[in-house]
Parts: structure tokens; sequence; C-alpha cells
């Protein structure tokens, strides 16, 4: 089958098409005929640094939607042919695809493949920053780090669902706060000051939740933006920097709590609960009370360029790969 496989971590470039083995899958596992598969930035990072790869040579990609293609041993509830949307381990930059059962959804009545493979990483995320992690109350404060993102977009939506009082948002162009602004956002900051202006925009009280993807330093700058039983929620590193560590002298001002969310981690460690969070997050897409744009499609053999696009930190939205026709 083709395939973008990874030889060396490196740029962009390291991205090259190959023939490989089709793979078939194991007992409780699925294989799917992909038709689309989603760019995230753990790909990137696999890429450039190895992030969560056993081994070389791999495939990248860790959701993709298309068609069943066959149920390995002990599956129940999937058809063949039947359409999906899945989570997987690596290896969705593919024609064909494996995932654990577990992880692999049935696309909602009324959604397009293109639209179901926007699904499996970012609408769960979003959906637990808001509500199983984050815990957001009604007329709270929330500021999203990284608003006109994937996961940026949709939370933005889902906060103003859950009756937030105000929504602020991170960016780092000013063209990208004019894109949030359309999903959900009351205000949108530009620049790393973004932390005097949620003081400005917040008369000094800070946000009740904060949604950081940076890590780093970004992360201490949330800590002090906090309000009084602030939580942080913490689901990214872009920053790169190193772990970063808090203890009581930290938090007992302003009674201040640090969390954190991984949906791979999740998805390893507890799949039933992925698969209720899961199931309420495809809902709301479904129900059409949210959405997330897919601002670019590029061909199979265009992932390269891909990841060339998300690396300039200029795009929007979700970006996918087509890999049928």
């Amino acid at each position: 089958m083709r395939a973008i496989q990874v030889t060396e971590f490196g740029a962009p470039e390291v991205l090259r098409e190959a023939e490989v083995e089709t793979p078939e899958p194991g007992p409780g596992q699925v294989s799917i005929d992909v038709a689309y598969a989603g760019v995230n930035f753990a790909d990137l990072k696999a890429r450039s640094t190895g992030y969560r790869v056993p081994s070389l040579p791999f495939l990248p990609g860790l959701e993709v939607a298309g068609r069943v293609r066959a149920l390995g041993a002990g599956v129940e509830g999937l058809t063949v042919g039947q359409e999906v949307a899945a989570l997987t381990a690596g290896g969705g930059y593919a024609e064909v695809a494996v995932a654990s059962a577990t992880t692999v959804f049935p696309v909602p009545a009324g959604l397009s493949l293109r639209t179901a493979a926007t699904l499996p990483t970012v609408l769960p995320t979003a959906h637990a920053l808001v509500h199983e992690v984050g815990r957001l109350g009604a007329g709270e404060t929330v500021l999203v780090q990284g608003a006109a993102g994937g996961v940026g977009t949709v939370v933005g939506q889902l906060a103003k669902l859950a009756g937030a009082g105000a929504v602020y948002g991170v960016v780092s162009r000013p063209e990208k706060a004019e894109y949030a602004l359309k999903y959900g956002y009351d205000q949108v900051f530009v620049g790393a000051d973004w932390a005097d202006q949620l003081a400005r925009a917040a008369e000094g009280r800070g946000a009740d939740l904060i949604l950081d993807s940076d890590g780093g330093e970004a992360l201490r700058r949330s800590l002090d933006s906090l309000a009084p039983f602030g939580r942080i929620v913490n689901f990214g590193n872009s920053s790169d920097e190193g772990p970063w560590q808090f203890g009581r002298a930290d938090l007992d001002p302003g009674a201040r709590s640090v969390t954190s969310f991984s949906i791979l981690t999740l998805a390893g460690t507890a799949p039933d609960a992925l698969r209720d969070l899961s199931h309420r997050a495809f809902a709301l897409v479904a129900d059409g009370k949210a959405e997330l744009p897919v601002t670019a499609e590029l061909p199979l053999s265009d992932a390269a360029e891909a990841h060339r696009l998300i690396e300039t930190r200029t795009t929007t939205g979700k970006l996918l790969l087509r890999v049928a026709p």
C-alpha cells in the first residue's frame, strides 16, 4: 500500500512516500481503508523528536476516517464497509490503518468522512478540557492558549455552550484573532503580553479556568493569572521547555490548582472512559452545536508540506490529508 514513512527524525522532508506492506488487524483490532487523515501537532513532534515513537522506521498519523476493511478476532459491533473515525497508535498517513476496536467509532448519521476525520483527537480533547477535567461552571471566565487552532476553535464554542461568563483567547497573529472571534470568543489577545491584556479585560480578577497548550514560561504566567480557586489544565508543550514543577507555595495562594490531559494517554489507560467521552463530544457535532472547520486539505503525497504549514504557526482550524479519491 501507499504510505508516508519516516526513516530518520528531522525536518518535514523526512516524510517520504513509500510502498509498504498492508497491515492486517490482530485480535481486538480493526483495519480501515483510509479516506482522510488528520494532521496534529503530536505528528510533528513524532517526526522531529521521536515523541511516542517506539522505533524507526514508522508511519505517522494518529486519526483517520474511512471504511472498515477487516475485523480482527473478537471484534463486535462493527461491520466491514462501515464508515468510521478512529484514533490510532500511529500509521494514519496510509491507505490502510489499524486501530484498536475500542478507539474506532461509527460516523454519526449525516456527517461526511471529511468532517469525521476532524473528530477523533480534537473533539474529545476540547470536551474534556471544558467539562470532565476543566469543570467549567456557568458564569466563570475561561482563557484559552492557541485559540485559533483545532482544539481552540472547538473550546471557544463549548465554553459558550457551557454558560461561561467570558471566553478569552490567546493567539500569535492579528489575523488569527479575527478567525477565533467567529468561534465563541468574546475577546482575543495577540502576543506574549496576554497576561496584562487579561488583567485589564477581567478588571484584575484573572480567569477561573486557563487551558494551556504551551507549557514552560507560559504555564508559569498562567498560574499568576488565575482567579481565586482557579484551575489550569495543561494539554501540550509546544514551547518544548523542560518539565514544570509546582509546590504548595505556588498553589496555596488563592487555592489554585494545576492538572493535565492527554487523549493518547487516556486511550491507553482508560479506553472505556475515552469511548464515553468521545460519544458525548461527537454528538455535539452531529447535532450542529459545534464545528471544526477544515481550513486546508492536501493530498497524502504532500504530507511534508502539511507539516511545514503548521510549523509556520499561520494555520487555523484543522488540516487534513486526503488519502482516497
